[in-house]
């Protein structure tokens, strides 16, 4: 696998926000200040690299053995066992934040337990197991999905930031405008499709 392909397709072509449409939760609740945008990227740039490795390392290694010859396939079992990991990450994430930066942790308030059902976390996981990737090659891919997440909520977070010294009118101001802006955003994304 080309790791080059893989970064730049993580991170710009297939966008787990602005191409894949998922993660959309946490990508416009906390997507009003630069601050707490910048921290949910971080946890989820976190997040996604050590789930995609243990996932991969499970998933690869643990889910299908033989014992007396006898070969079992529990790969059935892949999502029950995907989240429980991400749960746990997000839990130590959250007892990190609570220590180190308490601001911050208030900040994110709610959205921080939401990357445990954070639909681009587990689609990550996901689409590791599909594609049949090596541990090192979840990884990258993991690492650079959550830069892509972090990528777009930072524009974002940026524009929206932007948009609030704005005077739009009456009709559009608060979220119609800042979904309006999200789709724009996303079409700008697909010029990216060609790259890989």
């Amino acid at each position: 696998m080309n790791y080059l392909e893989l970064t730049v397709g993580a991170v710009l072509v297939n966008n787990f926000v602005l191409s894949r449409f998922l993660g959309i939760c946490p990508f416009l609740g906390v997507s009003k200040r630069l601050e707490t945008a910048l921290g949910m990227s971080g946890a989820v740039i976190f997040v996604m690299t050590l789930s995609s490795c243990i996932t991969s390392v499970i998933y690869n290694h643990l889910l299908v053995f033989e014992i007396s010859g006898r070969r079992y396939d529990l790969r059935y079992l892949q999502v029950l066992l995907f989240i429980l990991v991400i749960a746990a990450l997000v839990q130590v994430i959250e007892i990190m934040l609570q220590k180190l930066s308490p601001k911050l942790y208030q900040a994110l308030g709610i959205y921080l337990p939401l990357i445990t059902t954070n639909c681009a976390v587990l689609g990550s996981a996901t689409i590791n197991a599909k594609q049949g990737y090596s541990v090192l090659e979840a990884t990258i891919f993991g690492c650079f999905s959550g830069v892509g997440f972090a990528l777009a909520l930072l524009l974002f977070a940026s524009i929206r930031e932007k948009l609030e010294l704005s005077n739009p009118p009456k009709s559009l101001a608060g979220t119609p405008i800042a979904l309006i802006t999200a789709g724009i955003l996303a079409m700008a994304f697909i010029g990216f499709s060609g790259l890989c």
